[in-house]
């Protein structure tokens, strides 16, 4: 059948209609997201993925990131997060596990770096308290490198061992039964 209705009736309706929902606007935040990862060339899966990050500057606001870092990172000329800090670096902070691909020299040792001190706060005296193990003597340099760089003035101490004995001879001979 028809619906007869005046035009005070109609414009009621339609103003019921354009009220938005907690479900629309989470469906366009959602679409938003998507936009945004699919300009980037971000592809993901999982179930309930933190939002990606557009500026190094929600860090600090949103993880609430040391700010010496923050200093730091700026510092080190970087100004906008790469398509693999962007979501990697959430993602960790989330504490949720990863396993990322991208090509050489786009950002994966920050990507890593960052939530990882973050993750450990602050400098303490209890021996080793992250441990990231490298391929090879080139990638664990540009990884020590990177973290020494994010890590200056925050207190922690940022070391490369390589080869045992000078492990013994530069942390003591007790280190190897201690840690």
């Amino acid at each position: 059948g028809i619906k007869w209705m005046s035009s005070l009736e109609v414009k009621l309706e339609d103003a019921k209609d354009k009220k938005p929902t907690a479900e629309k606007l989470e469906r366009l935040r959602r679409e938003k997201i998507n936009r945004f990862r699919n300009q980037h060339k971000i592809n993901v899966q999982g179930t309930d993925l933190p939002d990606p990050i557009a500026t190094f500057d929600q860090l600090q606001k949103e993880y609430k990131i040391h700010p010496k870092i923050m200093e730091n990172i700026q510092a080190a000329g970087f100004r906008v997060p790469t398509p693999i800090q962007m979501q990697a670096i959430p993602i960790i902070l989330h504490g949720r596990e990863l396993l990322a691909s991208a090509p050489t020299g786009s950002g994966k040792t920050l990507a890593f770096c960052i939530p990882l001190l973050a993750h450990l706060k602050q400098p303490r005296n209890k021996g080793f308290r992250a441990l990231i193990i490298s391929p090879t003597r080139e990638l664990a340099s540009q990884t020590h490198r990177e973290l020494v760089k994010l890590a200056e003035g925050t207190g922690f101490r940022i070391h490369m061992i390589h080869k045992a004995a000078e492990a013994a001879k530069k942390f003591g001979p007790k280190s190897s039964k201690k840690f």
